[in-house]
């Protein structure tokens, strides 16, 4: 008997131990990808070689349906970053900044500075320019300015060897990096300061170090020899090329900014709907993957480091992307809508003692997976939530995750509060295995529009010029978008003003290419909407106009 006690006294110290170990305050890698789809082998993608992403994935906890609450970059990273939605940061395009324009509203690295850690940001994290002061939010987020690779001044100047021989400011754009001033491109850079901010820390100070990779944003300007991982004759086009028949005018993005390029300038490529050529369709196809490839062996270079060092075993690693982009699905290219192409992102968490176990000190954690040498390499992901998450969560679950107290949730009316989430703290997630999907689970994302119908400025308009916002609801089932009209000098939605809706059935439509909005009489549905509070916002209408539409339809699969 005394023998079963000592035991289970052992057993309870060695939890507690555990415990109290899970809780220590952790380091935190935050990588970032610039409009990176879920096109990844651990989500599926068979064509996709991204081996040390993968590796990522196998050691940690991967959100399948994660989705970013606008896309475009820099409401999207401000938003991820405040762990508010852009009607609360009121940043929708990319001329303010949010602290002067709607609140000093603390963001995720400057939490962790408050907390002690020492902050640094290499590459794309926020987006620079006018939407985070020309700074990078320093000194508010970081304990010293951020780095940007000096080699992306070229990003957009005529660095593309041509057919004619010259240069050419392309979309394709594929070099041989010795020919590229300074021998190297902006994502090697980054990994290289990154690689030197790691093995100069101070051992005594936890450290918050967010890396943003600039691809596969366009231009592909990347290591030519990533193109052989991707045959054009093995390349297919999107399973859904053409706009579809019911899509309203207002939700097609006619993207302008691969319109620009003087590669696709020589297609004489009509507006707004002219289709591309398809072998040019699938040489942009070919050169994404490319960029995805490329991006992925920066992000192995990193993660060897890191292990190298010894600090995979203390530090959370977080890998996500700012929004996707379409490659030909609807017709559409680019980001800038409010379909799941261009919404969902990779969200991986990886936490040490948690989601992964080193089985021998001598294992490595994350070797680096060469993909010329290893193509086929495949890892198996163990840890999987299907439900539906937001960026909005990334604050308070990093926090959380990494030894810090998750923010509190925001009141209705945020604008006041510094320091509160619009987000929900995932952690619990990591602790017990997901039994059942969550029927009302959702994300909400949103995009605005100049006008009803397609035009130049329709992919990125300045605030002064939108008059329509797209707000989309996305459950389980249901993809659901309404455009409604929208004031941009007093920020708010007329809910009455419906342009145009949208209405997705995902078991059957995963593409959302069968808008069935106009099956259903939507009067009855407005009149009660009407009687509603008007401090009722939008996203709990929508929740609850769908409900209403959704009545008289089978859900898909299990139980709610």
């Amino acid at each position: 008997m005394f023998t079963c006690l000592r035991v289970c006294l052992l057993l309870l110290v060695l939890h507690t131990l555990a415990v109290v170990a899970s809780r220590e305050r952790k380091n935190v890698l935050l990588i970032m990808a610039d409009d990176l789809r879920t096109s990844l082998g651990c989500y599926g993608d068979s064509v996709a070689k991204s081996p040390n992403i993968d590796q990522l994935a196998s050691k940690s906890q991967v959100f399948l349906n994660a989705y970013a609450q606008q896309a475009v970059c820099a409401p999207s990273r401000t938003s991820m970053l405040t762990s508010r939605r852009p009607d609360t940061t009121r940043l929708y395009d990319f001329n303010s900044y949010w602290r002067t324009h709607s609140g000093n509203y603390t963001t995720l690295p400057q939490y962790f500075k408050s907390r002690g850690y020492f902050t640094t940001s290499v590459g794309k994290v926020f987006h620079p320019g006018i939407a985070s002061n020309h700074s990078d939010d320093y000194p508010y987020s970081w304990s010293t300015p951020a780095y940007h690779p000096p080699s992306f001044r070229y990003e957009k100047e005529k660095m593309c060897k041509g057919e004619d021989g010259k240069l050419h400011a392309n979309l394709l754009c594929a070099v041989n990096v010795s020919e590229q001033p300074g021998g190297t491109l902006p994502d090697l850079e980054s990994t290289e300061e990154a690689v030197r901010l790691l093995k100069s820390r101070a051992d005594d100070v936890p450290f918050f170090l967010a890396v943003g990779f600039h691809k596969p944003h366009i231009p592909f300007r990347i290591p030519r020899e990533y193109l052989s991982l991707y045959p054009i004759d093995e390349m297919a086009l999107a399973p859904d090329p053409d706009v579809p028949t019911r899509l309203p005018p207002v939700a097609y993005n006619p993207w302008m900014d691969v319109r620009r390029r003087d590669d696709v300038q020589k297609l004489n490529i009509s507006f707004p709907y002219g289709p591309i050529p398809k072998d040019f369709q699938l040489r942009i196809r070919q050169h994404y993957y490319a960029a995805v490839s490329y991006m992925d062996a920066q992000v192995g270079r990193l993660l060897g480091a890191l292990d190298a060092l010894g600090l995979s075993d203390s530090t959370v690693v977080v890998f996500t992307s700012d929004h996707g982009w379409s490659l030909g699905e609807h017709g559409e290219w680019a980001k800038y809508s409010n379909f799941d192409v261009s919404t969902r992102v990779p969200l991986i968490f990886y936490v040490p003692g948690l989601t992964s176990h080193r089985v021998s000190w001598r294992e490595s954690t994350f070797p680096f997976i060469d993909v010329f040498m290893q193509p086929q390499r495949s890892f198996k992901n163990d840890r999987v939530i299907r439900n539906v998450v937001e960026l909005v969560d990334v604050f308070p679950t990093v926090s959380y995750l990494a030894g810090l107290k998750a923010p509190a949730s925001c009141p209705v009316i945020s604008f006041q509060e510094e320091l509160c989430t619009e987000g929900v703290d995932r952690a619990h997630t990591f602790h017990r295995r997901e039994r059942r999907r969550n029927g009302e689970a959702i994300a909400f994302s949103q995009y605005p529009r100049p006008a009803a119908t397609p035009q130049v400025n329709s992919d990125l308009p300045d605030l002064k010029d939108i008059k329509i916002m797209g707000y989309s609801l996305r459950c389980w089932d249901y993809r659901y978008t309404l455009w409604l009209g929208f004031n941009p000098q007093t920020f708010q939605v007329n809910v009455s003003d419906v342009h145009a809706g949208e209405l997705y059935m995902l078991e059957g439509d995963p593409g959302q290419d069968q808008n069935i909005y106009s099956e259903s009489d939507h009067s009855v549905m407005m009149a009660k909407m009407a009687g509603l509070p008007r401090t009722v916002g939008v996203q709990m209408r929508m929740r609850l106009q769908l409900l209403y539409l959704s009545a008289g339809r089978k859900t898909s699969g299990g139980r709610e």
